[in-house]
């Protein structure tokens, strides 16, 4: 019995990210109209209403905090495991910055459904040196080209301990309008801590350093803030998943 009230808890009451206060409060508001109206519409209402506060949950999270980790900046769906360039948005930080010299590297990119927790968070320990915001379109969050062609938003970070940096986007997506980014270079974080959020459906994309391999394969869910994706001192090569 206790186990199923601490389950119950922890479902029920999860808190909510300060962005989604006025979302809930317009849910909450049209429920109780449509409540007035007609009971069957009234319960439709509700059911939205607590999907809105379900969709805004910030839950706690425990972050493995060993020199060398990357953990996951969000919940989701390994979508892409691909070598790619750095943002073009990043070009000028080239010649001062390894990851930006490297060329093509890995970049493991994180689909997030309209179910999945969208608050965004710091992968690595490390400092701020650039963010970047990038008008664009709002293809599907699943397409390679969104993350060239979409509107996001692009972190470099240097990380301690380390000569190189990370690169993290927030990518907007179909539903996805709305990109919340609360970094500023200069800046420094450790990994785990909140960052920002995207609302309603989106992607995020993190570039590995190179000579980097990526501990996840396409398909695995991420928890933010706790699936290590990466680790500077592992020797292991990429890994290959199965559905079973």
């Amino acid at each position: 019995m206790n186990d199923l009230l601490a389950l119950i808890r922890k479902v029920l009451f999860v808190p909510v990210h300060p962005a989604g206060y006025p979302f809930i409060a317009i849910f909450a508001l049209l429920a109780a109209i449509l409540f007035v109206i007609g009971h069957g519409l009234g319960f439709l209402g509700l059911v939205l209403a607590l999907w809105c506060v379900y969709f805004f949950r910030n839950p706690k999270r425990t972050t493995p905090v060993r020199e060398g980790l990357i953990v996951s900046p969000a919940d989701g769906i390994v979508s892409m495991i691909v070598q790619a360039a750095t943002p073009p948005e990043l070009d000028d930080c080239k010649g001062s910055d390894p990851l930006c010299d490297a060329g093509p590297v890995t970049r493991v990119s994180v689909f997030l459904n309209v179910f999945d927790v969208h608050v965004n968070r710091i992968p690595a320990d490390g400092e701020i040196k650039k963010v970047v915001y990038h008008p664009g379109k709002f293809l599907s969050a699943n397409l390679d080209k969104a993350s060239l062609e979409n509107e996001r938003s692009t972190v470099l970070m240097k990380l301690n301990g380390h000569n190189s940096s990370v690169a993290f986007v927030q990518i907007a997506g179909l539903v996805a309008r709305r990109i919340i980014c609360k970094l500023s270079a200069g800046q420094a974080v450790k990994a785990g801590e909140l960052y920002g959020l995207i609302r309603f459906g989106s992607r995020v994309d993190i570039y590995l350093p190179p000579g980097v391999n990526p501990l996840v394969c396409i398909g695995q869910r991420m928890v933010g803030g706790e699936t290590v994706i990466a680790d500077f001192k592992s020797a292991e090569t990429a890994r290959i998943g199965e559905a079973r």
